[in-house]
């Protein structure tokens, strides 16, 4: 009997399931619901086997007969194929679906190296684990990732399409290290999105007035304060809104930020001008006597965030009166300040604490202590005279002006 698709459609189920051979093993399986099921009947060393092709019509019969080929071939080679079948379906069902992936890359990559792990857990769930999240991790394709890239794009969110697929990427690079996948999806895939590179820098002019206009902007005391450290002290944003105390030795006129709270993980040690020293001493003040913080978060017990500064500088722009800028972008003013004033941009790269490489990396921490104190003094010199006019009495005044 030659099977057809009319004869695969005539087949009527019965109480029990029936199996119908054709030739050479190939055959169907009739269930009791009318349900068809292609199969291979064999023998393979003294044992009855049977090895499920597919279901019709879902699979085609000339589908089924070319799968039938492959598994005959097998056999005659001296090779199990239902075995190998089995085989793969034991490690498709071990291999981790797309959301247990990204649960892994969290926990065992993400929150031990990365500040802004909770940004790439919030942006997995938005968007990757929401549309592959029960699919397993090694089926995803490069052409999945373009439509999901692409879909991001076309709601209006370029730049986070690019963010998405620094994330997506980073995942299975992490997937493929640990032998999860085989190939990377993300190979080869350019940024969906142009973005202008950052070099927003203040005008002297510009400098005036976000001084100015820090005075009248709703903003709490705590945030224009935590403005006006950045802007002295050129340290990164979340390392000046999460400051604890303890970092400061003001007899000394020293910040030291600790290796866990620097971006690139080494400590970095920040001279503190008089000035400074002065806006620390009002920040004291400001912030509650008994606070372990600089800048105590209202719900108590830690630190305000560090996306507080730049939803406070975002919700004042038109108070600003200035073409827009971040938190960071106080920090690269003071920077490009320093080198116009002749600092060494070595000096400025020190005082950054930008990432370095090498053995002196490590054993070089300490040398140009003499070199960032006299270049933090010039740069609160120069700023003072930008904002508040050259005379040395006004010094105190513009340090705690808030």
């Amino acid at each position: 009997m030659l099977f057809t698709d009319r004869y695969l459609k005539s087949l009527k189920p019965k109480e029990k399931r029936y199996e119908v051979l054709e030739s050479l093993g190939f055959g169907v399986r009739v269930t009791p619901h009318g349900g068809v099921t292609f199969i291979y009947v064999y023998q393979f060393e003294g044992r009855n086997r049977r090895m499920t092709l597919g279901t019709y019509p879902s699979l085609t019969l000339s589908e089924a007969r070319k799968k039938h080929a492959e598994a005959r071939e097998l056999f005659l080679k001296g090779i199990d194929p239902g075995a190998i079948t089995q085989t793969a379906k034991e490690e498709r069902k071990a291999s981790p679906t797309v959301a247990e992936l990204a649960e892994e890359y969290m926990e065992k990559w993400a929150k031990a190296r990365k500040k802004s792990w909770k940004e790439d857990e919030r942006m997995l769930n938005h968007d990757v684990i929401s549309a592959w999240g029960r699919r397993k991790a090694k089926d995803i394709t490069r052409r999945d990732v373009i439509i999901l890239l692409d879909q991001i794009v076309e709601r209006g969110s370029p730049i986070a399409a690019n963010r998405t697929l620094c994330v997506v990427r980073k995942m299975f690079n992490f997937a493929l290290s640990r032998d999860i996948i085989q190939t990377t999806p993300c190979a080869a895939i350019a940024r969906p999105a142009e973005e202008n590179r950052r070099d927003r820098i203040f005008t002297t002019d510009e400098t005036r007035i976000f001084w100015d206009r820090l005075e009248i902007v709703r903003m709490d005391i705590g945030s224009k304060l935590a403005l006006k450290l950045q802007l002295f002290t050129a340290q990164r944003c979340g390392e000046v809104s999460g400051a604890p105390w303890t970092e400061f030795d003001l007899v000394e006129g020293w910040w030291t930020i600790p290796s866990e709270r620097a971006k690139n993980k080494m400590p970095h040690r920040v001279p503190l001008s008089k000035m400074t020293k002065d806006l620390l001493a009002e920040i004291k003040k400001t912030s509650g006597g008994d606070s372990p913080w600089l800048f105590p978060s209202p719900r108590g017990g830690k630190p305000v965030g560090e996306t507080a500064l730049a939803h406070a500088v975002k919700k004042n722009l038109s108070v600003f009166g200035i073409p827009p800028f971040t938190p960071h972008d106080l920090r690269r003013t003071a920077a490009s300040h320093m080198t116009s004033m002749g600092i060494p941009r070595l000096v400025v790269a020190k005082i950054l604490n930008h990432a370095e490489s090498g053995v002196t990396a490590v054993y070089d921490r300490h040398s140009y202590d003499q070199e960032k104190r006299r270049a933090m003094d010039a740069w609160s010199k120069r700023l003072h005279e930008i904002v508040n006019g050259s005379t040395e009495e006004n010094v105190v005044a513009f340090a705690v002006k808030s």
